[in-house]
């Protein structure tokens, strides 16, 4: 479920970006090399190369069943796409006076795969694994972090700097970490311990730590430093003309907070400009757990709505506030659907259309001032949120509209009104819900391509391509003009399985 959280959240901005009128690239992928791979494969009998090409399979088909938008997959196995750039910036790194190899004696964690100190751990044990760090002695390559503290701090001043954490706390923890100083970090291990990665150029006794390795897919994805391809030199301008976003996790944040942009800094690219930071997904205010068996497989979520993966993407984007810790519970989920999607959307949507079709007559929206002042404030709330990276507060105010008009619709008693009368209120309602479609479209994008569908409105077909662009006129009060009369009324929420 963590895993799916950071997609959706990655792909609910992508689409956003898009929407707005971007020029968006979004790339996901798989870091496939380490030790906790070559461990696992060597329990199951495998070599880490058949582990990785059974199971990165599942990955990119649960993606696919999320509906995620990616552009690119990556695979930090892929000799021919990561590789090059991988070892080319390692040695650019290694020019430029980053790299020195160091006889260290140390703790691993394999399930961080890191070096960590006593500080690190809570009664001897990692915190997030639960379990006790290995002493490991060997010769390595490391990173010489401590050497770019200064430039760090500049780069992620919270005023003046150029690298923006969201959200603020989160900044806020990288530069205390920051503050408390900076250590070198390692870079390699000896093959004798890690055979399962890229080996490090010109010494072919060590193999390249995970960090060097997996994050370096950002560039690699776009052929920025693999001069044998020459197809890729349009795709630079994503990196250095655009603006770079990063989605992850925050236990691996101070990589991407740190180690990354002084990996950038020492090569001389350009360093992002964002990192969106997530928390955890809980299970019934519990971390999950095989062992308390309390783990939640995303493949039995889609299979209890039908395969459709919007009511799970509602769910984590209404419930989870950026940034933070969310819980995931079936009964909460449940209560979600039913109130929230079947109830208030899908009831409102079925009432409307259904009492339209029964008049057979054209749609009369006639925008009042009232009318263009509150869905003009609707829309910048809504945007406002987004711009932000609030996803949940933007989705909540999406909520709260179709709340407030199940409410009017009650109020306003459509079924006893007659004529033009009776038509201009559920054309009103209508309207509305031609809104809270294209709002709806980044977070549940086949449900909002349905509800419009189901309106008839003249854009409904081109909702979910690529390069479908909310212009301002489609967020005006009856601003698609074209559109004349509603289509048929269907479910759109089925009972759950």
């Amino acid at each position: 479920m963590g895993h799916v959280l950071e997609k959706v959240l990655a792909d609910v901005l992508a689409r956003w970006f898009r929407l707005r009128g971007d020029d968006v690239r979004f790339q996901i992928g798989t870091d496939e090399h380490g030790i906790k791979i070559q461990q696992t494969a060597q329990k199951q009998k495998l070599t880490p190369r058949e582990l990785v090409e059974k199971n990165v399979p599942l990955f990119q088909q649960m993606y696919q069943e999320l509906n995620i938008s990616s552009d690119v997959f990556i695979r930090t196995s892929d000799q021919i796409v990561h590789w090059p750039t991988v070892r080319e910036l390692w040695k650019r790194l290694n020019a430029a006076g980053a790299l020195e190899k160091r006889t260290y004696k140390g703790l691993y964690c394999s399930g961080c795969e890191r070096f960590v100190t006593a500080k690190d751990l809570v009664d001897g044990k990692c915190p997030d694994h639960r379990t006790a760090p290995q002493e490991v002695r060997e010769e390595n390559y490391f990173f010489k972090l401590k050497d770019k503290e200064e430039e760090l701090k500049k780069m992620l001043d919270p005023q003046k700097g150029t690298y923006t954490i969201i959200p603020d706390y989160r900044a806020q923890e990288s530069m205390a970490l920051l503050e408390g100083g900076l250590e070198d970090v390692s870079f390699s291990r000896p093959k004798s311990s890690l055979s399962w990665g890229i080996p490090v150029p010109g010494d072919e006794n060590h193999t390249m730590y995970v960090w060097c390795d997996a994050l370096t897919n950002y560039i690699s994805g776009l052929g920025l430093l693999d001069s044998a391809r020459s197809d890729t030199k349009e795709l630079h301008k994503f990196w250095e003309d655009a603006t770079i976003t990063h989605v992850i996790g925050k236990d691996i944040a101070r990589f991407h907070a740190l180690i990354w942009p002084a990996m950038l800094q020492y090569a001389g690219l350009k360093t992002p400009d964002q990192l969106l930071i997530h928390g955890f997904v809980t299970s019934d205010g519990q971390k999950m757990s095989k062992s308390l068996g309390n783990v939640i497989n995303p493949v039995d979520v889609l299979a209890k709505f039908h395969g459709n993966p919007d009511p799970m993407r509602f769910f984590l984007c209404h419930e989870i506030p950026v940034g933070r810790d969310g819980d995931f519970s079936w009964k909460r989920l449940e209560e979600i659907y039913d109130s929230k999607l079947r109830n208030q959307l899908g009831n409102m949507l079925n009432r409307v259309l259904v009492m339209l079709k029964k008049e057979d007559a054209e749609l009369v929206i006639a925008p009042t001032a009232d009318d263009e002042k509150n869905i003009a404030a609707a829309w910048k709330k809504y945007g406002d949120a987004m711009e932000k990276f609030e996803v949940h507060s933007a989705i909540q105010s999406i909520s709260e509209s179709i709340d407030c008009m199940n409410a009017n619709f009650n109020k306003a008693e459509p079924w006893k009104l007659k004529g033009q009368e009776r038509i201009a209120v559920l054309s009103s309602f209508a309207e509305g819900l031609r809104h809270v479609a294209l709002c709806l479209l980044p977070f549940v994008p086949d449900t909002a391509y349905r509800i419009s569908k189901q309106l008839n409105v003249p854009y409904a077909e081109k909702m979910l391509e690529k390069s479908f662009v909310i212009t301002s006129a489609m967020k005006k009060w009856g601003g698609a003009k074209e559109w004349k009369r509603v289509g048929e009324p269907e479910i759109l929420f089925l009972p759950l399985l």
